[in-house]
């Protein structure tokens, strides 16, 4: 897992380094601040005893830091009172000193560790967002079906968090907690060996409850982060789908659902943490047992002579410090648990390759547009016995005009989605320009054929902005030519801005037939060899979809165009129109062709036909 982490500070090297090294000095300070005092309380034990004529030994254990040694603070038998006040008052004064100089040391260490920590941690969220998002953009659309919008929403969110608060950990608190507890037992065997074994007793057993609550954490923390997924996706579909919410009067049934998927959040959530809040009690009576031992047997040995105070004080010091690092080390693991559970799923994504790779002709470019699907078969699942196209063949001339008419659910979506390889072909070939889809760069391929999906998108900006996306270098004149063909531009000017209207969070501001409009003359700015309108004239009235294939074929003569539609006088002028039925070709002909001998699209016309005049008997 750390290695994994420490991908994502590249750039960020010399702060964590160096944070590292700050929080190694700050603990060493802290560690020493115990003897200091120890030293200055035995100091002023002795002068005491002195001053109170009591007969204690005129000596005291004192540790001499430039010597390296212990040893005993003592003055002749001769010394005047005055002159034993100024030898033990300036050995206050010294380690006073060195202790608010230790302090201050200490205390500016762990300001630039933490400072510098922060900033690499900032850089460790943007390197990781930044893959992530690198990653996703090239993944094909059975990858992202795969994840789903949801999960990869929170793995960029919630879980980078959850990933940046481990790398901080690990290179600031991950390394003084461990260090403040050798550097504390080390030195609590220096001051007193004869008592610091209890520690020995304490760490292992801390060690042995930090280690089973851990492993029993980390599958309940998974199974939080998917409920999490759910309960984003329903947020996200309820945002997207909220007209229609309000439009059928859904409010209260939607509100039942987020609640049952924030119930299941808690509920996840209240099982993990049944068991960590067993942690602090557990680590708590380990800590305070390890105390009273060292009070009971430190009391002993003073009361007998055989400790001072001050080394006692050291010794409680020393405990607290060892034993709120072993906490802290239980702390992290807690953290680290959850942490791992996210940084899986992250690197989940980082290391998916996607279904969709380039071919070995990465030079190639689409010349013509002509296209032959020669027996393929597609299935979402890839699996035989659950295809979704089956033994297509079809050949369409480049500049030829297709009509693509079939019921819901019968693959036309499907097939020309394979075009541009937003998926692969479970059996068989596609060619474009006589060469497999498969050879081309997928840079190369999408750049020859443009594509209005069934769902229009428009982006937040401008109508230009919009528009650019189909040529970032269209000029004025390339742009108003192509909002023509597509029968946008008189209702752009129509707005007080023109093209400089801005269209608003998803295109909020223009009705739909008016983003069909935009996103066909997007699209025609691109100047493809094959354009491909998936049902993309569905919201406007049929004199509009005349005008706007008429527009397609002024402004692109030689553009191989495949339109499908449910209207056929949508497709009727088509050079050749094909029926698909349940994933199947049904039949291919001219619309003079399909309508004497084709019993499908015979009786789609007549529906189609019955519903005009019906319409215009009501009128």
């Amino acid at each position: 897992m750390i290695r994994k982490l420490l991908k994502g500070g590249k750039g960020f090297e010399v702060q964590s380094v160096f944070t590292v090294l700050l929080v190694l000095c700050e603990t060493a300070l802290e560690v020493v601040l115990p003897i200091f005092m120890s030293n200055i309380l035995n100091v002023i034990q002795l002068y005491a005893a002195d001053e109170m004529s009591i007969g204690l030994t005129s000596a005291v254990t004192v540790y001499d830091f430039q010597g390296g040694t212990r040893g005993l603070l003592t003055y002749g038998v001769g010394t005047s009172v005055l002159g034993r006040k100024d030898i033990l008052l300036n050995t206050v004064y010294s380690y006073g000193i060195l202790m608010v100089i230790s302090a201050i040391l200490s205390l500016t260490f762990g300001s630039l560790a933490g400072w510098l920590c922060a900033v690499a941690g900032a850089g460790f969220s943007k390197n990781m967002r930044r893959m992530l998002f690198d990653k996703i953009q090239g993944f094909s659309f059975a990858n992202v079906d795969k994840f789903s919008t949801a999960s990869l929403v929170t793995r960029s969110t919630t879980d980078v968090n959850n990933a940046q608060n481990a790398f901080m950990m690990i290179i600031r608190t991950v390394i003084r907690a461990p260090a403040m507890l050798i550097f504390s037992t080390v030195m609590a065997f220096v001051n007193y060996a004869e008592m610091a074994w209890i520690f020995l007793l304490a760490i292992p057993a801390l060690g042995i409850i930090m280690a089973c609550i851990s492993i029993k954490v980390h599958p309940l923390f998974k199974s939080m982060l998917k409920r999490y997924d759910k309960m984003n996706a329903d947020v996200q579909e309820n945002l997207v789908a909220v007209r229609v919410v309000k439009a059928f009067v859904r409010e209260d049934y939607e509100e039942q659902k987020y609640r049952e998927s924030t119930e299941a959040v808690r509920n996840a959530q209240l099982k993990a943490e049944k068991l960590m809040i067993l942690m602090n009690p557990l680590t708590s009576c380990v800590m305070y047992g390890t105390i009273i031992g060292l009070l009971v047997i430190g009391g002993k040995r003073i009361a007998i002579g055989e400790m001072q105070g001050g080394t006692l004080t050291a010794m409680m010091s020393y405990c607290t410090q060892i034993l709120s690092s072993v906490m802290m080390i239980c702390f992290i693991a807690v953290q680290l648990v959850l942490s791992r559970a996210s940084i899986d799923r992250i690197f989940e994504v980082l290391e998916t390759d996607s279904t969709i790779k380039d071919g070995e002709q990465t030079d190639k470019k689409v010349n013509s547009g002509s296209i032959d699907f020669q027996h393929v078969d597609f299935s979402y699942s890839d699996n035989a016995d659950n295809l979704t196209l089956t033994d297509i063949d079809l050949h369409i001339e480049s500049g030829e005009s297709v009509g693509i008419i079939g019921g819901t659910g019968d693959g036309k979506s499907s097939l020309v989605q394979l075009i541009p390889r937003f998926y692969d072909v479970f059996r068989g070939r596609i060619l474009v320009d006589g060469t497999d889809v498969r050879d081309y760069s997928v840079f190369n391929l999408r750049e020859g054929v443009s594509m209005v999906l069934q769902k229009n998108v428009l982006f937040s900006g401008t109508i230009r902005q919009n528009l650019l996306w189909g040529n970032e270098n269209a000029t004025q004149e390339e742009i108003e030519a192509a909002c023509k063909a597509a029968c946008a531009h008189d209702f752009i000017m129509s707005f007080p801005d023109g093209y400089e209207t801005d269209l608003g969070q998803g295109g909020v501001n223009v009705s739909g037939g008016q983003k069909q409009r935009l996103c066909i003359a997007r699209a025609l700015l691109k100047k493809p060899k094959i354009m491909i309108l998936d049902d993309s004239t569905s919201a406007v009235d049929t004199a509009t979809d005349a005008q706007i294939r008429k527009g397609l074929k002024e402004l692109s003569a030689d553009m191989t165009t495949i339109i499908i539609a449910q209207r056929i006088s949508s497709v009727e002028d088509c050079d050749k129109i094909v029926v698909l039925d349940d994933g199947k070709i049904n039949a291919v002909g001219t619309h003079e062709q399909l309508i004497e001998t084709n019993s499908i699209y015979q009786e789609v016309y007549r529906s189609q036909q019955k519903g005009t005049v019906e319409q215009g008997g009501e009128d």
